[in-house]
């Protein structure tokens, strides 16, 4: 199934692109991820869920398929898992910035999501509502953390520009608090629903922090 996408950043395109492609920066700003290492141009992590008493774990990672500088787009290949097995979902994702004005820019991400196990039972309708508030809560925390730190551009071009280090490099951040899925949505829904969010998170989150 696909799941279409689009936000806006209030910054120029260029600068888009060099935030948006800084994963370790603003990994913290899709709430419940956490990104625990990088080989290469791969990227692997959890994402932390929790429905009042009950909560999940769902690990997932990401790689680069194409990465065009030039025209700011980017095709990854995702994948994630249910630690207590409840579903796999493996995923194709694309994402196109493009110059709204001089000071803002447009992402379009397209996801071509395969979902199996338990989570196969929810249909597209409640993958793409939970997608929508997830996607929607990245995009505040985005544009508040390009607010209030100036510098994260010049700090994103830096990285860019730093030598690719060899091997697994472990990131060593702070833990993150599950994703509270009853302030995502609040539905009786969410409570069934849980390893569908969990699943489809861990494996598109990846580019929503890209």
């Amino acid at each position: 199934m696909d799941l279409n996408h689009e936000f806006t950043v209030a910054v120029p395109v260029d600068d888009a692109w060099l935030i948006l492609t800084d994963v370790e920066r603003i990994a913290p700003c899709l709430p419940g991820a956490q990104l625990l290492e990088i080989e290469g141009d791969t990227y692997r992590g959890v994402v932390k869920v929790k429905v009042g008493p009950i909560q999940a774990q769902f690990k997932g990672q990401a790689s680069f398929l194409e990465r065009d500088n030039v025209n700011h787009k980017a095709v990854l290949k995702g994948e994630g898992r249910d630690t207590t097995g409840k579903g796999n979902a493996a995923a194709v994702i694309t994402a196109q910035l493009t110059a709204l004005t001089p000071t803002s820019t447009e992402v379009k991400v397209n996801t071509d999501l395969s979902v199996t196990g338990k989570v196969a039972q929810f249909g597209r309708g409640a993958m793409a509502d939970i997608s929508d508030k997830l996607l929607a809560q990245f995009v505040v925390n985005l544009n508040t953390l390009i607010a209030e730190q100036p510098s994260i551009v010049a700090d994103a071009a830096a990285a860019e520009a730093a030598a690719p280090s060899e091997g697994v490099r472990t990131i060593d951040g702070p833990e993150a608090a599950p994703l509270n899925l009853l302030s995502v949505g609040g539905s009786p829904l969410l409570k069934r629903a849980i390893p569908v969010v969990a699943v489809v998170a861990a494996v598109v989150i990846w580019l929503l922090v890209k």
